[in-house]
């Protein structure tokens, strides 16, 4: 049964990265590795809940999707796919969790989304987008278009 951690399970601080290619564990242990080094100026502790379940094998970015609206307190989840396995720089896909209706009105729905609800990102790059949105200093809009910018349409933290 695919099931994700609920909001009583998961750390606010922690990403939660969904695995739903499990077709390359030498990439996939090289993701993981780059997923728990320390980020940011500081060096901070990278804090990571993976879901690592065969259960969630091909699993689409709908499905990851129905399974996060359970848990109010996420904003973003990342997918672990075949295009993340396959990739040099193992881009990860950010996904935003808040549908339309969270929104005050269609415009600023539509501002949020003018690069689409999902992106590309390194796995340096997730920490940076997860502290910023749980902070409210940055709007997912703002990490899309720095994606959409990249030549590869890739979000690389700076």
């Amino acid at each position: 049964m695919r099931r994700l951690p609920t909001a009583a399970e998961l750390d606010e601080f922690h990403v939660l990265v969904v695995r739903t290619d499990h077709g390359d564990e030498p990439s996939w242990r090289t993701v993981v590795a780059e997923l728990t080094r320390p980020w940011g100026d500081g060096g901070h502790e990278a804090l990571v809940h993976v879901v690592d379940d065969r259960a969630w094998a091909g699993a689409d970015v709908d499905d990851v999707l129905r399974a996060a609206a359970a848990n109010e307190e996420l904003s973003v989840v990342f997918v672990a796919d075949a295009v993340t396995m396959a990739s040099a720089h193992h881009a990860l896909l950010a996904v935003t969790t808040v549908p339309a209706e969270e929104y005050e009105n269609f415009e600023e729905y539509e501002g949020i989304h003018a690069f689409g609800r999902e992106f590309r990102t390194t796995p340096a790059g997730v920490h940076d987008i997860h502290a910023n949105l749980s902070l409210g200093n940055m709007d997912f809009e703002e990490f899309a278009e720095a994606a959409h910018e990249d030549l590869e349409k890739v979000y690389r933290a700076v």
